[in-house]
């Protein structure tokens, strides 16, 4: 059974790097068939990867709402057929950047067709990871639905604890299928008390303290890919940590 993984969190707190040291985390734990989805339209999780990106859904999308409609043939045999060209491939994982439209207007067309690409292609692989747009657009338009996992990040601020407690409102009011929610600190301080009683208090439980860390500020400040983080990282080690949390959950829940 395929697992769905959704990063999510507002702007600025470190979701892309917890879903590269995440996908990272995941292929050193053994798990052979991953999907990366980089929901974002940034997209900047390929970066992180040390991947380069051709061409997006985005991209895709434009060109086949730009071309003449072929007589007989559906939307989604189309998408099916086209979107390999903006896989890229690698022996750890499989990458997909979702992008932006080029033309104006809402993105309720791309985030549709985010929806097309996880119905087609996630039953391929045993992990999905989906790097989600900051905010809560992906749940807002439904784009984040049966996901077995939702990782909230947040920075250790009062301000980041009520984005999350919004984002779990949310997704109850949606009806979203959401099988376990859990926050990740990013960033942390030494004393981090009253944050996570914040959290306790809107029932969120926390999977994971990813401490400040010289190494992802060096790295970003020099555009160097944040999976080549060394061993000694305390980000890596952390989120290594939540990996092996959530993989097992997986194990508990094997019959015996």
């Amino acid at each position: 059974m395929v697992k769905m993984i959704a990063v999510s969190g507002k702007g600025g707190v470190g979701k892309t790097m917890v879903s590269c040291l995440l996908i990272k985390s995941l292929a050193e734990l053994g798990i052979e068939n991953i999907l990366a989805i980089d929901a974002d339209p940034d997209s900047n999780l390929a970066e992180s990867l040390g991947e380069r990106v051709e061409k997006t859904i985005g991209d895709i999308r434009e060109e086949i709402f730009n071309e003449k409609a072929q007589v007989g043939v559906s939307w989604r045999d189309v998408l099916e057929y086209r979107i390999m060209e903006t896989m890229v491939e690698t022996d750890k994982f499989d990458l997909i950047a979702m992008g932006r439209p080029e033309g104006p207007g809402c993105y309720c067309a791309i985030n549709h067709v985010l929806r097309e690409v996880i119905d087609i292609f996630a039953k391929n692989y045993d992990v999905v990871v989906i790097d989600t747009e900051a905010g809560l657009e992906h749940l807002s338009r439904r784009t984040t639905r049966n996901v077995d996992v939702l990782l909230i990040v947040t920075d250790a601020t009062k301000k980041g604890i009520t984005t999350c407690k919004r984002i779990m409102e949310l997704s109850k009011k949606l009806d979203i299928n959401i099988g376990k929610i859990y926050g990740i600190i990013n960033r942390a301080s030494e004393d981090i008390r009253e944050i996570i009683n914040s959290a306790n208090e809107i029932g969120l439980e926390i999977i994971g303290i990813i401490p400040e860390d010289e190494y992802v500020r060096e790295y970003d400040l020099h555009g160097k890919p944040l999976v080549e983080l060394p061993k000694d990282s305390k980000a890596w080690v952390s989120v290594r940590e939540i990996a092996e949390k959530i993989i097992g959950e997986d194990k508990r829940d094997e019959p015996t």
